[in-house]
């Protein structure tokens, strides 16, 4: 137990307990102390995910999956690992492991209810908004087409996380990859580099023997577990004793070089897609190669694409940064802060978005409305969800004079 807790005592602070989407491992923070940059990229990511799913053919040059490989989901599933590690591993070793693994099941148990609550109300906000006009391209679009035609058996298969409609993907799989938390503790409290060789070899395994989930009615999981849960382990070995080491490779000047000319590499890449005449200057054989770059499977490309940006992102927001209190950035931490709720009303507010402006066949002006309209409502939501909690806690410590222990990233 010892090894452990000292991993545990170099990594991440307290500050993070409801995991969602960052892009880079931060330092090591003292006890209590809470690590905005955690919440900062967090709701960054939230973001980021919002305006990809309200305006995908003209918000999204403004976020990352435009200039190169990766995007908010790697920040998501990252995030995740590094926080929940962090959090339920504290819990495992003050508690042991029967209470901590009861609790990340408890959590697992929020996130399960959590998604079988949202696609409850997607699906029915996308029948009331498709069969008020008239228009069924809303619901073929948005795979909701089997629910219309056999809804008993499509509400049994979100039980069982086989049917999800399109953009609500992500919550499945952090399902899954909680569920299994417990264990790579275990293996992480063991050796933590021996349980990232594995994860990586299981990894290999995924692309070689082509393993996935089915999905209802006749696909796969947009997000294959066995593929994503390498990004989720590399959080968790972050969390629980790899930072130290991630923070030596990265302070070297080689892997700043090395990080700053794959994205303009894959800058360049991205750039063919949108400007065909730019792809002539690709050879055939690293075309060849390099497509497709398969997110379902976590490219090794995409993976790659995540490393450099964490690289580049941990030097320009180093930890002790002042920008981090800003006002200006205040609305992306609060967002972070309650990251869960959030991405749930994102979720919401993107499809209303892209039915206004879909309908209306809007100009750029209105996609920036709708996209600043939408980030507003976020940000309140957010604010008021940590009013709420913190006048439960002022209550909780008026009756308790030990106070409320457990907050612990508005979880």
């Amino acid at each position: 137990m010892t090894l452990m807790t000292d991993r545990v005592a170099r990594s991440l602070p307290a500050g993070a307990q409801d995991p969602a989407p960052a892009a880079a491992a931060p330092a090591a923070a003292t006890a209590g102390e809470r690590e905005l940059r955690i919440d900062l990229f967090r709701g960054l990511a939230l973001w980021l995910i919002y305006i990809d799913h309200v305006s995908p053919d003209v918000l999204d040059w403004f976020t990352i999956r435009s200039y190169g490989f990766s995007d908010a989901a790697e920040i998501f599933i990252f995030i995740s690992g590094y926080t929940a590690a962090f959090v339920y591993g504290r819990a495992m070793l003050r508690f042991g492991f029967v209470i901590g693994t009861a609790r990340i099941l408890r959590r697992v148990w929020s996130i399960y209810l959590a998604h079988v609550f949202l696609v409850t109300i997607y699906l029915a906000e996308i029948y009331f908004l498709a069969t008020g006009i008239g228009n069924p391209l809303y619901v073929q679009e948005m795979g909701v087409t089997d629910f219309l035609n056999n809804p008993g058996e499509v509400l049994l298969q979100t039980l069982l996380l086989r049917f999800r409609p399109l953009n609500i993907d992500v919550l499945p799989l952090y399902v899954v990859l909680m569920f299994f938390l417990p264990y790579t503790l275990l293996l992480m409290k063991w050796r933590p580099n021996v349980t990232l060789a594995l994860s990586g070899m299981l990894y290999f395994l995924t692309w070689y023997f082509d393993w996935h989930l089915n999905a209802y009615p006749h696909s796969f999981w947009a997000f294959n577990p066995f593929a994503w849960q390498l990004l989720f382990v590399f959080g968790a070995w972050c969390a629980l004793g790899g930072a130290p080491q991630v923070a030596i490779i990265c302070s070297s000047p080689i892997t700043l070089v090395v990080s700053l000319a794959y994205l303009a590499a894959a800058f360049f890449v991205t750039m063919t897609w949108y400007f065909p005449p730019l792809g002539h200057a690709i050879p055939h054989w690293l075309e060849k190669w390099m497509y497709p770059i398969d997110k379902t499977d976590l490219d090794i490309l995409r993976f790659a694409h995540f490393l450099a940006l964490a690289a580049v992102t941990v030097r320009l927001v180093p930890k002790g940064w002042r920008g981090l209190n800003s006002p200006w950035l205040r609305p992306l931490v609060l967002c972070g802060q309650h990251s869960l709720n959030i991405f749930c009303l994102g979720v919401f507010l993107a499809f209303a978005g892209y039915f206004v402006l879909f309908e209306t066949n809007a100009g750029i002006g209105l996609h920036l409305l709708v996209g600043f309209i939408g980030i507003v409502l976020m940000t309140a939501v957010a604010w008021l969800n940590g009013w709420y909690k913190s006048s439960d806690a002022k209550a909780k410590a008026w009756r308790d004079p030990e106070g409320n222990a457990d907050f612990v990233g508005g979880g």
